[in-house]
């Protein structure tokens, strides 16, 4: 299985909580570049996967819209989520080829070190609106297949 991480695309400094941040005209062509950059590379994602606070679904729809899929909102992937709890979510989705994850940092970086063997994250740093692809094997050993940050998109 390959798993994408993306990591929601530029947003508000300020809004009414961190949950209601939106993103900035700026997150938005991020968000659209990711989308076309993964059409034209080939990696259209059997299912798209996206935290629910309103920076990741934002991203996660306009990258969908993209590659004429839809996005389903999971509470795993919010603020939060714990590398462990995020391969028992992977792993019920094991009739899939492929995944889409959208969320936050440090969630990602700590999901890859942990899915790729790593003692620690630190050294990981995914960017805003940038991609890592994970292949993860029926042992739920994973290997980093590639990294591409949105100004390479």
């Amino acid at each position: 299985m390959l798993i994408c991480f993306l990591r929601h695309a530029e947003a508000e400094d300020e809004a009414s909580s961190d949950f209601a941040r939106k993103l900035t005209p700026k997150g938005l062509e991020q968000a659209a570049k990711v989308g076309r950059f993964l059409s034209r590379a080939g990696l259209v994602p059997d299912v798209i996967l996206s935290s629910p606070v309103i920076r990741a679904h934002q991203t996660a729809q306009i990258v969908a819209a993209a590659m004429d899929r839809k996005v389903l909102e999971v509470p795993w992937l919010a603020c939060g989520m714990h590398p462990v709890a995020c391969l028992e979510e992977i792993v019920k989705c094991g009739r899939e080829k492929s995944l889409l994850l959208v969320g936050h940092e440090p969630d990602i970086s700590r999901a890859i070190g942990h899915l790729v063997g790593l003692k620690t994250s630190q050294g990981l740093n995914i960017r805003k609106a940038s991609i890592a692809g994970v292949t993860l094997d029926e042992e739920q050993t994973g290997e980093l297949q590639f990294f591409v940050p949105v100004r390479l998109m």
